[in-house]
């Protein structure tokens, strides 16, 4: 994201004077209520007028009682709510140039001259063109009567922003649409349900997922549930495809498999883009293979549900930016569109993200699906790639390179350390099975650092860890100790096992781990081997990675909890509960599920609290009261504060409330590192654990020197994380400036920033925006036209 220094603006003030509509269009998405409500919330708060304009564009058209005023109150309880409350349709009349007349007459006898739009491009398409053609719309409004000259002149500019509300992913230039998180967890719940019947009988399953366009859906299911085939648009099977699926199928039945998944999109089509049906499949492999066979088509079950954590966070966060860029933007800003890219949110020209999309449907079409997948940008690509290496190489029929490492007896090992988390085992089958396809042999350390101080050491195969990826856990078994005094019998288990490198999946204790481990070099030379260290840990709290795995099933976890307990509140009403979440010192998960839930204040130890502000915490409660939502959240991070525990917090609030409101309290304990593995998790783990082999064997080639192995460089030894936009690899030593040992966390954390989008959107007042950093707007295209990149920037 390109930034530029901005003049400190007070936010409470960009918008007073102006007047915003927000409408849903197209097809609905798990997350456009957040992004609703927090559009509305924020709009508010900078002193804006919100309008809601229910049922999309027809709405626009209709004007009256579609187009009304919101309130604060209005979007409460929305978060927790799929599709879109505010209506969604799919409007000809908008199409048409008397249909935009009318609609922009409505604006104008509203002053309304900020439209806010969630939908697909379609939508979005439809708003530039209503933008760009605004002032001739006026004019002619004018000349007919309808408005007067000065109604004209103060709404003679008209503002889009859109945010791209779509679950099938297909918008270029967003890592992310809103909606798609969800209909991965729609997807997947299913998968697993269907997997534990299909074992039972021996059974072949085709699951046809949405996706007529796009196949983001299909592949990332394909990964998160270990597919034996995956059938997408983009890239179709090549020539005698038929052939080579039966021989996949019947190869995983060979190796113990009991059973088969294969994933299809939608629009999935051959090379002579004739489609291919669920149907087909299913008598295909019926019919030549003899097995039992079922085929699901999931349907419109995938736009439905409660939307995850992911799309509440980021329809709110989309929203936030979304009101700041239409406040800021002037005549001259082209219209834009916000998007995600890794973590960060960024400002796209609107116009330029449709075409890009277009240009992967007319690659499609003219049978250029390579340049369709690399126009969909760099995460498709490492999730086909990831994908490729996972499901279509044949173990006993890999090809060993020549190199002279490859083709001697190289030993990985792999241990995971600290407490166990959900997508744990989704990085050891990746780990395994890609070094198994580089020519290493695995080797699976049980128990932690204490396996490798006892010689719990033993060989790992490819069947070893079929079915892993939806297994929450730690197969391996973990434990919290250090290597500490045991670093000599770890050297000489080391020897023994001839080990040549290391991979630690695990929490920070993996990272003091692994720097124990460097810093015992000097004296013991068996220890100069590569090591990584993937962060595992629902605290996220390991330094040179914005994100850990398990993290967001814990997060998902506190936000399920949420919901039930605030609608356990809203049925009693004039009831605060007050909730403890895990996380240690590290505040993430107590910030991020109070965003995802709605909470009215979350207490971590990176953001000191006092007695003051509790006070204001409790006035803030006891005058929510007097309005309709009678209902509190309180989240506190376990070592939030010494003295202000959970138990003090609840006694706090329970006397200053008497009269006005009761208290109930909860901790939440080890149920958040429990569960099976998000979608998220389950694909972050399976590349990172690809990434970390890709990784362990190119450092190897480095290392090896005079026939044997010697690595004692910083960069030998090296946190794979998320940085950003990026998957990158940092020295462990480097990244000890930038860690408060004492307290186990990072000194610097990306998500503080979002501290105050929660204080805002639960009505505190005088809350600054950080506007130090200003997104500004990027370009996906190049100036000449040609595609720069698609939707991961520069990672």
């Amino acid at each position: 994201m390109a930034y530029h220094e901005a003049p400190h603006k007070d936010p409470r003030k960009m918008g007073i004077g102006r007047s915003i509509a927000v409408l849903t269009s197209g097809g609905d998405a798990q997350g456009m209520n957040a992004a609703v409500r927090a559009t509305v919330r924020v709009g508010i708060y900078t002193g804006a007028k919100v309008y809601f304009v229910h049922e999309g564009y027809q709405g626009l058209v209709d004007g009256g009682d579609n187009i009304k005023l919101a309130t604060w109150e209005s979007v409460s309880m929305m978060l927790q709510l799929g599709g879109t409350v505010i209506g969604s349709a799919r409007c000809m009349d908008f199409k048409e140039r008397w249909g935009r007349l009318k609609a922009a007459c409505n604006l104008v006898k509203l002053g309304i001259t900020n439209l806010c739009v969630i939908g697909g491009d379609g939508s979005l398409t439809g708003a530039n063109q209503f933008r760009t053609e605004w002032s001739e719309l006026l004019l002619d409004l004018t000349k007919e009567g309808k408005i007067t000259a000065d109604e004209a002149k103060r709404s003679s500019h008209l503002n889009i922003v859109g945010m791209v509300g779509s679950i099938d992913n297909d918008f270029c230039g967003t890592d992310m649409t809103i909606g798609t998180d969800s209909a991965l967890h729609r997807i997947i719940e299913v998968v697993d349900a269907i997997t534990t019947t299909a074992q039972s009988h021996q059974r072949a399953f085709i699951l046809e997922v949405m996706g007529r366009h796009c196949g983001y859906l299909a592949l990332v299911t394909a990964l998160a549930c270990g597919a034996d085939w995956v059938f997408i648009p983009e890239m179709p099977p090549e020539e005698n495809w038929e052939q080579h699926l039966c021989k996949r199928l019947i190869t995983q039945r060979e190796r113990g498999s009991r059973l088969n998944v294969i994933i299809l999109a939608e629009g999935a089509q051959d090379r002579h883009q004739k489609p291919i049906t669920c149907d087909q499949v299913r008598n295909l492999v019926s019919k030549k293979l003899g097995f039992d066979t079922r085929a699901t088509i999931l349907g419109h079950v995938q736009r439905g549900g409660t939307p995850s954590a992911f799309d509440r966070i980021l329809g709110s966060r989309m929203g936030v930016e979304a009101v700041m860029a239409l406040l800021e933007a002037t005549p001259e800003t082209p219209a834009c569109v916000v998007s995600l890219s890794g973590n960060m949110a960024v400002r796209l020209p609107l116009m330029e993200c449709v075409q890009v999309t277009k240009d992967v449907t007319k690659a499609m079409a003219e049978g250029r699906f390579e340049d369709a997948v690399n126009l969909r940008g760099k995460s498709f690509q490492h999730n086909w790639n990831t994908y490729k290496m996972l499901a279509h190489v044949n173990p006993p029929d890999v090809k060993v390179s020549n190199c002279s490492i490859l083709s001697s007896n190289i030993n990985i090992a792999i241990i995971n350390v600290g407490a166990p988390c959900a997508g744990m085992n989704a990085a050891v089958r990746a780990a395994v099975r890609v070094g198994i396809i580089q020519g290493h042999q695995m080797l699976a350390v049980y128990d932690g650092f204490d396996g490798l101080v006892n010689g719990q050491i033993e060989p790992i195969t490819w069947s070893q860890v079929s079915g892993w990826t939806g297994q929450g856990g730690s197969n391996l078994g973990t434990k919290r100790h250090l290597p500490g005094k045991n670093i000599e019998e770890i050297s000489l288990n080391i020897a023994k096992f001839n080990i040549h490198s290391l991979i630690i999946v695990g929490g920070f204790e993996a990272y003091l781990g692994g720097l124990e481990l460097i810093t015992a070099r000097e004296k013991y030379e068996e220890l100069c081997i590569p090591m990584v260290v993937i962060p595992a840990t629902v605290s996220n709290n390991v330094p040179g990675s914005d994100f850990s795995i398990g993290a967001d099933t814990a997060l998902n976890t506190i936000t399920t909890t949420c919901d039930r307990i605030k609608q356990s509140a809203a049925g009693t009403k004039r009831r605060v509960f007050i909730i403890e979440t895990m996380g240690g010192y590290c505040g993430y998960l107590a910030t991020m599920a109070g965003l995802s839930s709605g909470a009215d204040a979350a207490y971590i130890y990176e953001e000191p609290f006092h007695i003051h502000d509790l006070e204001l915490n409790v006035e803030h409660l006891i005058e929510k009261m007097k309005t309709s939502v009678k209902r509190g959240l309180i989240l506190r991070n376990s070592n939030a504060n010494d003295n202000y525990t959970t138990q003090f917090l609840y006694n706090l609030y329970s006397e200053e409330g008497k009269g006005t409101f009761d208290c109930r309290m909860n901790i939440l304990g080890h149920m958040q590192q429990g569960g099976t593995p998000t979608p998220f998790d389950r694909n972050f783990g399976t590349k990172m654990g690809s990434k970390s082999v890709l990784w362990v064997t190119d450092k190897l080639k480095e290392c090896y020197r005079h026939g044997r192995i010697f690595a004692n460089t910083p960069d030998s030894a090296c946190v794979l994380g998320m940085k950003k936009r990026s998957l990158l690899f940092q020295p462990l030593t480097s990244l000890k400036d930038d860690t408060d040992f004492e307290h186990r966390i990072p000194k610097t954390q990306w998500w503080m920033r979002l501290r105050p989008i929660l204080k805002i959107l639960a009505k505190y007042d005088a809350i600054e925006i950080d506007t130090s950093e200003v997104a500004a707007m990027e370009h996906i295209i190049k100036k000449t036209g040609e595609i720069k990149g698609g939707k991961m920037l520069n990672k």
